[in-house]
């Protein structure tokens, strides 16, 4: 049958071409033509392109509502993340979306703007749709919602944190490991009023202050005094307000562990506008390690993470599971670097 035939045919009948229309063309049969639509991995690139030519030729649209009843998942995973505007959560949904080409499967993202109830609701959305996999971001779900996880069906990844009690697969680096890092470079300089800086304060952010302070408490510098912290959301202006209020307690402040870069940057516009030279009179030290950072004068110190390969990862993770093809190793640590700049030393400005 030629393609004037099939044409001819869907045209007198369901007004669309069929799967079995696709097969004929390629020259295969039906199930192969299913297996190369959803598991194109799973045949040859010649097959491949027998069927693409065929598909295009017809005009064929695979339908994902038949795909969900015949495979009883719907090609979709869902990804959850409390903010879809923060630069973070930004660089690792670009390594879901990389992570996903060529795959028949999609993306559907929902935000929890950092609620415990809002994440509830929204997977038992995603779970009323049989997706074929879970992103979720973070590792403390409240019990409803970690029960939701564990009775999901489908391969579910946690993301951006790392901890001894997976759901199923988890994926991330050690935020406590961080706080730690960033506090010891700051002790190994030299200084010893170093206060913290923390918004939103969520799980990840009390973990970065945990591990500041017990770098704070081995060097016999710990002082409640020099923490300060809002459960408000971060911003640069946020970060020169804390700023202003640690300053006003501890003047005698040599340096600040900010939880975020935002906040870092809110401190660099408020100690010059406020003639403290960085790093004189206070070293100054953010988090993520987002481009400002590098750019910034002076540059500022901090902690790098991978989000991109977090967001990637994920994907790659999640692929192999529904290959059957779990990966050994269901906790991934993808660690950190502290990326150490103008603003905790007097090092060259090019060598960032």
């Amino acid at each position: 049958m030629d393609t004037a035939d099939v044409k001819n045919r869907v045209r007198r009948g369901s007004g669309r071409p069929t799967l079995a229309d696709v097969a004929s063309r390629a020259g295969v049969g039906t199930i192969t033509v299913s297996r190369a639509l959803r598991h194109p991995e799973r045949v040859s690139a010649e097959l491949r392109a027998r069927i693409s030519t065929a598909v295009n030729d017809l005009g064929y649209v695979l339908n994902p509502n038949a795909s969900a009843l015949a495979s009883a998942r719907a090609a979709v995973i869902g990804v959850l993340v409390p903010s879809l505007t923060n630069n973070v959560f930004a660089e690792v949904l670009r390594g879901i979306h990389d992570g996903l080409v060529d795959s028949r499967l999609q993306i559907q993202f929902a935000n929890t703007h950092y609620s415990d109830v809002e994440e509830e609701r929204l997977l038992r959305v995603f779970l009323s749709q049989y997706p074929s996999a879970l992103i979720v971001s973070g590792i403390d779900q409240p019990p409803a919602t970690r029960s939701l996880l564990e009775n999901a069906g489908c391969p579910v990844v946690q993301i951006m944190e790392i901890g001894p009690e997976p759901v199923d697969m988890m994926i991330g680096f050690s935020h406590f490991e961080g706080g730690k890092a960033v506090a010891r470079h700051l002790i190994e300089t030299g200084c010893r009023r170093i206060g913290f800086l923390g918004a939103r304060m969520d799980p990840r952010s009390h973990r970065r202050l945990a591990g500041y302070r017990a770098v704070m408490e081995d060097a016999g510098c710990f002082d409640d005094a020099l923490v300060t912290t809002t459960t408000m959301p971060s911003s640069v202006s946020m970060g020169g307000e804390l700023f202003r209020q640690a300053f006003s307690k501890t003047p005698d402040l040599d340096a600040l562990v900010c939880n975020n870069d935002d906040l870092a940057m809110g401190v660099l516009f408020a100690c010059h506008r406020a003639g403290l030279s960085i790093p004189e009179r206070i070293r100054l030290a953010g988090f993520n390690d987002l481009e400002m950072m590098r750019v910034a004068f002076p540059s500022i110190t901090s902690v790098r993470t991978p989000r991109y390969e977090i967001g990637r990862q994920a994907i790659a993770m999640v692929q192999a599971a529904l290959a059957g093809e779990k990966p050994p190793e269901t906790v991934v640590d993808l660690g950190f670097e502290l990326k150490i700049r103008e603003s905790t030393t007097q090092m060259n400005p090019r060598n960032s």
